[in-house]
């Protein structure tokens, strides 16, 4: 069995590659850009049959050179750079891209998951996989929402093959490190209380008050857990299973939430009691910054999955809660 994970050296992609090997899974063709060649080490510890270049993999694709040879298709390879601003290289790196590729996999019948995202809702307060609830805020929103639409087509026209839309919602965890400005608040709050002593948070906007801005915040444990679901649903040749699911805890936390487990957790580990959020506050190492320009009208101050559809597909294993998943990802950063 041959399994194409893209985005294979990225932050959720490793992690699945890495999911796969545990389960015995070993022929993975690992397709990427490695422009940034320091992804390679996010597959050191992994095992795979090959590596593809992007361009190169698309190429081949058209060549017929991997008829009946692949089974699967995980498609994690995007920009997510929520602040990028060249419309032309987002909507082919993501939307052009994941067309390819869905096409591809309906016309050699491969079942095919794929990372879609939470910022397909943009401004909307219910987080729902309907057409309604969306308003993305940004060209990376938009670039995942319009491809959503394609998926809906096909799956109103009828599949020849599943297809799967996971809506990812604020993934921290494992093998972010490269993601610079777009890596997880929880991984930036990590790297300043080491160097600082303390972390910044936004101020207040949108009627928020300081850090109070909420999110759903899930660990690429759990977001990997709901991929390996319907991996060996498909595999295990279940009942198909197509659509598009919302991938977060169903839990909004806020800001100061994540600041204060991910503080607390670096200081269980130096064996220095925990404090509350406002002896964090009044010692100075939460310290609140202004808002930054370039993300006005374009910042999304509350998210929470709604998980029905996703539940009544058969996914029922709980999530990690945050102090939980904060805690766990801390250990791991500090070894």
């Amino acid at each position: 069995m041959i399994i194409v994970v893209t985005g294979a050296f990225g932050f959720i992609g490793s992690n699945i590659v890495r999911a796969l090997n545990k389960q015995g899974f070993t022929d993975i063709i690992a397709v990427d850009n490695l422009t940034n060649g320091g992804k390679s080490k996010n597959l050191c510890d992994c095992e795979i049959l090959d590596y593809v270049d992007k361009e190169d993999f698309i190429q081949a694709i058209a060549n017929g050179d991997y008829d009946n040879q692949i089974d699967y298709i995980s498609h994690q390879g995007a920009c997510s750079a929520t602040t990028e601003q060249d419309g032309r290289y987002m909507m082919k790196n993501n939307y052009e891209y994941s067309n390819v590729l869905l096409e591809y996999a309906q016309r050699s019948e491969i079942p095919f998951v794929y990372a879609s995202s939470a910022a397909t809702y943009g401004d909307k307060t219910e987080f729902i996989e309907e057409r309604q609830y969306e308003n993305p805020l940004n060209v990376y929103g938009y670039s995942k929402f319009l491809f959503d639409q394609v998926v809906r087509r096909y799956l109103k026209n009828g599949l020849s093959a599943p297809v799967v839309g996971l809506r990812y919602f604020n993934v921290y965890g494992q093998d972010e490190w490269h993601k610079e400005r777009m890596a997880s608040v929880a991984f930036h709050h990590f790297n300043q209380y080491q160097k600082d002593g303390k972390v910044r948070l936004f101020e207040g906007c949108q009627g928020y008050g300081n850090g109070e801005q909420v999110r759903d915040f899930i660990s690429v444990h759990d977001v990997v857990k709901v991929n390996m679901f319907f991996l060996m649903n498909h595999l295990n040749e279940a009942e198909e299973i197509s659509g598009i699911f919302n991938c977060g805890t169903g839990v909004a936390r806020s800001f100061n939430d994540l600041a204060l487990a991910t503080v607390n957790a670096c200081r269980v580990s130096d064996g220095k009691p925990v404090l509350t959020l406002n002896e964090l506050v009044s010692q100075g190492i939460l310290e609140y910054i202004s808002f930054p320009s370039d993300l006005a009208n374009r910042y999304q101050c509350y998210t929470q999955a709604n998980l029905a559809n996703l539940r009544d597909a058969g996914f029922k294993e709980n999530f990690l809660s945050l102090e939980e998943g904060i805690s766990e990802y801390i250990r791991y950063l500090l070894t």
